[in-house]
């Protein structure tokens, strides 16, 4: 392809493509766009929270692999993660994100899968924050441990939490950048008041026992994932292509350092036993360093913190339905929005409620079954960002990764490989339930098309003939169908 026909190619890209602008500018008037502080605690929150759950790491493997992870990591997952969703967010500034991206690189049929998957992962994981909630409360309150006070707190939780959701973005945003700050203060004061009582000999403490390498790959990988969640509110930042980078970068700060100080507060100042680090040591660690007071306040911290994670959470899965409603790609209900507000109003609740159904049920396998899916997921937003570097050189990149194809084959290569790792860790019932999904996405992408030829269900004009959305010709839907039922 000659060079001035693939600009051409791309000129058209940058402006219809799956969305971008055009969905960027509905999103506009009606409410407050989402500024830089909002927006580093909104990835925060999508991404870490604060570092209740990271004490397994030290149980699985000792202090220095511990550190070492948390500091290590970021480099060779999350930073790799987080450049790819800066460039591709500021390439394609609109709502859908992810979806957008593999919609634009492979076609529709990969662009609803990502879409799916991602949507499963990410109410599967949004249930389990009214469960931990409640997990914490019960330290305080022993009645929020079981029985019907724990059933209604969890309905309860989640209607109110989701109404927030519903007020606005900014709203959300604003309200996770207090909690934010309000469960890592109780931190920062751990880490100041052990000084004194820091033995750096304690962090090098490496083999004692038995080493979970299973457990100690899979705490580093649920805690440092989900940079690309922010991604699905694109259309709703101010000025996407200067904040997004910007936002990103700071949160990752955030977030090393959320997890790393009260490691070595809690690893330097006290005497070691494995055995105690499991989900919730941090808050008798405070204690025993500075007394009850500052335990308790890590324990109000962890369910403050569960409330950012469910409302950062709940916007990127709502937002992303909206975004595939606009791509064409679902209904045209689900881009509904509040006249009032401006927010997803189906793509909430269907979001909460899928998470309000899950809250009631066992997570030992369906937690590990977000994760795999939310790797085969990764493993497709990777080969998207290749695809579309190759595919469209010329596209407008307000922020481009500074290398080439070699290098940024090299730069995806590592987490590739921890992706596929990680999945290779999982049982059979995991493997059965991921599947499951699967072909339900599938089977779900080939109703919409029936549905759309048919006109059973409205779906939106602008997505139709752009990159990413169904097409609605019947010929090409019976074509793409045949290709993949060969394939």
């Amino acid at each position: 392809m000659g060079g001035s026909s693939n600009d051409d190619e791309d000129q058209e890209h940058e402006n219809v493509g799956a969305g971008g602008q055009r969905i960027e500018s509905r999103s506009g008037s009606k409410s407050k766009k989402l500024k830089l502080i909002p927006l580093i605690f909104l990835i925060y929150f999508e991404v870490s929270g604060g570092p209740f759950g990271e004490e397994t790491a030290v149980k699985a493997a000792g202090p220095l692999l511990a550190i070492a992870g948390f500091l290590i990591f970021p480099f060779v997952w999350s930073i790799p993660e987080a450049l790819v969703t800066a460039e591709l967010a500021t390439a394609y500034p609109g709502n859908g994100g992810y979806v957008v991206w593999a919609g634009t690189a492979f076609g529709p049929f990969w662009g609803f899968l990502m879409g799916w998957w991602k949507w499963i992962g990410g109410v599967i994981n949004n249930a389990a924050y009214p469960v931990l909630c409640f997990d914490y409360l019960k330290l305080l309150l022993p009645a929020c441990g079981h029985g019907p006070v724990r059933d209604v707190g969890i309905l309860l939780y989640t209607f109110l939490l989701s109404y927030l959701n519903f007020t606005g973005l900014s709203i959300v945003g604003w309200t996770a950048a207090i909690l934010g700050t309000l469960s890592l203060l109780p931190f920062v004061l751990m880490a100041l008041i052990s000084i004194p009582r820091i033995k750096p000999s304690r962090w090098v403490v490496a083999d004692q026992g038995h080493m979970d390498w299973s457990l100690y790959f899979n705490t580093l990988f649920w805690n440092l994932n989900f940079w690309d969640n922010a991604s699905t509110l694109a259309g709703e930042v101010e000025e996407p292509q200067r904040t997004f980078p910007r936002a990103l970068l700071c949160a990752g700060v955030l977030t090393v350092l959320g997890y790393v100080l009260p490691l070595l507060a809690a690893t330097g100042a006290l005497e070691l036993d494995r055995e105690l680090w499991s989900d919730g040591y941090l808050a008798d660690a405070a204690g025993l360093i500075a007394g009850a007071w500052l335990k308790y306040w890590v324990e109000i911290g962890a369910v403050l913190s569960t409330v950012g994670l469910f409302e950062a959470q709940l916007s990127s899965a709502s937002f992303q339905l909206l975004g595939m409603a606009e791509m064409g790609i679902l209904p045209s209900v689900m881009a509904t929005r509040s006249p009032s507000y401006n927010t997803p109003t189906w793509g909430i609740a269907a979001s909460a409620c899928g998470t309000l159904v899950l809250s009631y049920v066992s997570f030992a396998n369906i937690v590990s079954a977000a994760n795999f899916l939310y790797s085969c997921g990764m493993l497709l937003e990777f080969a998207s960002f290749l695809w579309l570097r190759r595919k469209f050189p010329s596209l407008k990149r307000p922020y481009r990764v500074p290398l080439g194809i070699p290098g940024l084959v090299c730069m995806c290569a590592v987490p590739v490989v921890f992706l596929i790792f990680v999945m290779t860790l999982a049982n059979s019932v995991v493997y059965i339930l991921g599947s499951s999904v699967t072909v339900v996405g599938v089977l779900g992408y080939f109703l919409m098309i029936a549905c759309k030829r048919r006109n059973w269900i409205a779906f939106r004009i602008e997505g139709e003939g752009e990159r990413g959305g169904i097409q609605s010709s019947p010929a090409q839907d019976r074509t793409e169908a045949e290709a993949l039922l060969r394939a």
